[in-house]
């Protein structure tokens, strides 16, 4: 009788365990963002300062609306939820190539550090005014960079003092739930607990979208997001 009642007891325990183990069950969030059509063409810009050391001739710039500015991050997750996701694509940075901001738009998570390094055979001096992070980092030169820590969520518009068309997005997130699109708009967010959910698409030449998604207990949730 003991031994069928520790046989039992086993029984209850692996079943509990199973249980406890299939309430750990995690999904994605997967979709696609659409921008206007005609957005993402490339065109060139003279050089605003023809003639002069600065001067680099045409160069390509990216038009307005390109889904590859886009990003699409997760406005709220649990603190430990948060801390098992890890940071994608190493160090993030901003290069100054081309006598441009390279990526034109970067998203980073609250917290993070990024670097500018300056990649053209000609000095930079990248500044914002921003509210959210106010910053100078002077003049240098070729192969040089700088850093700067961001602690709060929102917009950090970034520009260069000596080339007045240069201009940049960093946009830092409050978590590390967020993704920027491929060239045909697809992305698929870190894997997060079932759950209600609410999804911003951010672009900096449109206007944001959210929609609330439920990840169910099993599988993933699909969502388009058109701006």
């Amino acid at each position: 009788m003991l031994h069928m009642n520790r046989t039992w007891f086993c029984c209850f325990f692996l079943l509990a365990l199973g249980l406890a183990c299939g309430s750990a069950a995690a999904g994605t969030i997967r979709g696609q963002v659409r921008v206007p059509s005609g957005g993402g063409d490339v065109s060139t810009a003279p050089n605003p300062y023809p003639g002069r050391a600065s001067s680099m001739g045409k160069r390509p710039v990216s038009v307005r609306g390109s889904v590859l500015d886009a990003v699409v991050y997760v406005e709220a997750i649990a603190p430990s939820v948060d801390s098992t996701i890890s940071d994608a694509g190493g160090a993030p940075a901003m290069e100054q190539k081309d006598q441009a901001f390279g990526p034109r738009v970067l998203a980073v998570p609250v917290g993070a550090t990024v670097a500018f390094p300056n990649r053209d055979p000609i000095f930079h001096s990248v500044f914002s005014v921003s509210p959210v992070k106010r910053f100078d980092l002077g003049k240098y030169g070729r192969g040089k960079s700088k850093s700067v820590k961001f602690t709060k969520a929102g917009v950090v518009n970034v520009y260069c003092d000596i080339h007045s068309d240069m201009a940049g997005f960093i946009l830092v997130v409050p978590n590390h739930a967020f993704v920027q699109p491929d060239a045909d708009g697809r992305f698929a967010l870190p894997v997060l607990p079932p759950g209600t959910y609410t999804v911003i698409a951010w672009h900096p030449d449109l206007k944001s979208v959210r929609r609330t998604v439920q990840i169910p207990e099993s599988g993933d949730a699909t969502v388009d997001l058109s701006f």
